[in-house]
């Protein structure tokens, strides 16, 4: 890749990068004041640190154990950071919240314009280890899927990754939202009330 490409991907992903915390940003915003105003014991707690260690705890074979490298000095945090998490705090159940900002492929741009994989890195979630650590973590034994993935931005309108994203969630469709800028705040609230509540009380 060129000089004036790198530099040209270096912009693009500074961009995306804003954008993306102005997509966290609008739903914290939104769900702070509703809990402050509606739901008093729910609280939406941004950046929730107890999973940065996860993978730390993993126990592997000996065998495995014995040929991988271990640095003498350790090797820092080791685990997975989920944006958000909403967290009922009677009843002490959280649900892990991941909100995804993406451009995507819609009227008056390319097609490239949809380019970009973060509908594909929130599949991790639904990796078996990490659907029991969260149940574990989160006190949340009943529910599907222990978090809820908010695709926003033009990916929520794009003709391909929303096909992509009801085929990953086929059965689970209530685990996501497809949030375009057009959307109301209501959208996300809406949902939340109808699909999320209920496993928190």
């Amino acid at each position: 890749m060129g000089k004036e490409e790198l530099k040209n991907r270096e912009n693009w992903q500074n961009q995306s990068g804003m954008q993306a915390i102005n997509a966290e940003n609008r739903f914290f915003n939104v769900f702070n004041q509703y809990f402050f105003y509606n739901l008093k014991h729910f609280q939406i707690i941004a950046k929730p640190r107890e999973l940065d260690n996860i993978y730390k705890n993993i126990i592997l074979p000996k065998e495995i154990e014995a040929k991988i490298y271990n640095p003498p000095n350790g090797y820092g945090k080791h685990g997975i950071s989920p944006d958000y998490a909403i967290k009922n705090i009677i009843t002490n159940k959280t649900l892990y919240v991941e909100v995804k900002r993406q451009d995507g492929w819609v009227e008056n741009k390319e097609m490239s314009a949809g380019r970009g994989n973060a509908h594909e890195r929130a599949c991790k979630l639904f990796t078996p280890g990490l659907l029991n650590i969260l149940r574990e973590n989160g006190n949340i034994k009943n529910i599907p899927l222990p978090f809820w993935i908010i695709f926003q931005g033009d990916i929520a309108r794009d003709p391909k990754r929303t096909r992509e994203i009801f085929c990953w969630f086929s059965g689970y469709e209530n685990h996501f939202s497809l949030w375009s800028n057009q959307d109301s705040d209501e959208l996300v609230i809406n949902h939340f009330k109808q699909y999320f509540k209920y496993f928190l009380d």
